[in-house]
This record gives structure tokens, sequence and C-alpha cells, in this order.
């Protein structure tokens, strides 16, 4: 005799099919999540009041404390860039196209991917965790408890930081990296 009650084992192919149905509807649950977060902590980004000195500090974090690998990383890439860029357009005999090939592609290309992924990096994850000490050691908690809004308090000024920060370190990236092409081709190689 069978019970009635218990279920059949399912096929192979409906468990499959199911079990990327969950993981499609656990996707799609945390981009829900993700996305309500940004636009509570852009909404609190505009309304009144900003924490003005806590976004200060957050610009000396994130902007200058970053400076001294930021321009580090853009000297040594313009200048391998500029290397490299020279022996292609040596082969053509365009050596003269050096300097706006490697501003070009900085400008482009280079200089914001590897600054945001440096400034990120090295701000991102100490942001993360200072947040996630925080949150063990229930001082978001008792943020709470003060009346202090956690998001508009440790959420917002970083994010404002990062907003104005990034397209100066960018900016200051992609000077650096001209210059260090500029010190390959005419220092190094004799260029005029």
């Amino acid at each position: 005799m069978t019970d009635r009650g218990a279920a059949l084992p399912q096929p192979l192919p409906v468990r499959l099919v199911g079990g990327l149905g969950a993981l499609a509807l656990y996707v799609v649950q945390s981009l829900g999540r993700f996305g309500r977060f940004l636009v509570q902590a852009l909404t609190y980004a505009v309304v009144p009041p900003l924490k003005v000195g806590r976004i200060a500090e957050r610009i000396h974090f994130i902007g200058f404390r970053s400076l001294t690998i930021v321009v580090l990383t853009g000297g040594f890439t313009g200048m391998v860039l500029g290397l490299q860029i020279f022996l292609v357009l040596s082969r053509f005999g365009s050596e003269a196209f050096l300097g706006p090939a490697v501003a070009l592609s900085l400008i482009r290309e280079l200089g914001p991917v590897l600054c945001a992924l440096i400034v990120t990096g090295r701000a991102g994850s100490a942001l993360t965790a200072e947040l996630g000490i925080m949150k063990i050691s229930e001082q978001i908690d008792a943020l709470t408890v003060m009346a202090l809004n956690p998001r508009r308090y440790l959420i917002v000024p970083p994010i404002i930081a990062g907003i104005i920060t990034f397209p100066l370190m960018t900016a200051l990236f992609d000077v650096v990296g001209i210059f260090g092409g500029y010190l390959v081709g005419v220092e190094l190689l004799g260029m005029s």
C-alpha cells in the first residue's frame, strides 16, 4: 500500500527549472532591495539637513587619502601606455601620434576605469569594514535609539563625497598619466 499524501519525487528537468526559477526570483528580489536602498539614500541626499561636516570628512577620506595611490598608478600607467603605443606606432612610422594616442586612451578609457577601481578598492573596502564593525558592535542600533537616521548619517555622506571626488580624482589620474607618457616619449625615447 502507498501513502496517498506523500509527494512523488520530481524528475530532474523539473527540479532544474524550479531551481533556476528560485535563483531568478532571488536575484530580482536582491536587485529590488538594492534599488529601494539607493532611492532612499539619494532622497536623503537632496532633502535637508545635510551633514556637511560628515561630507567634508568623507571627502578627505575618499579623495585626499587616495591621492598617493592615484598619482602613482596614473604616472606608471601613462609611462607603460606611452612605451607600448610607441612600439606599435614605430612599426608604421607614425611616432608623431604618440601624444594624442596616450591622451585619448587615458581620458576616454583607462583613466576613469582604473581610477574608479583604485579608489573604490581603497576607500570602498575601508568604508564597508567600518559599517560592518558598527553593525557588529550595535552602533547602528544606537543611532536609531538616539533618533538619528542611520542611512542619512552613515550612507549619504560617502555617496555625496564620492560624487564630488571621483571626477576630480579621474582628472588628476588623466593629467599625471599624460605626464607619464610625456616622460617616456620625450625623455626616454627622445621624441620632440
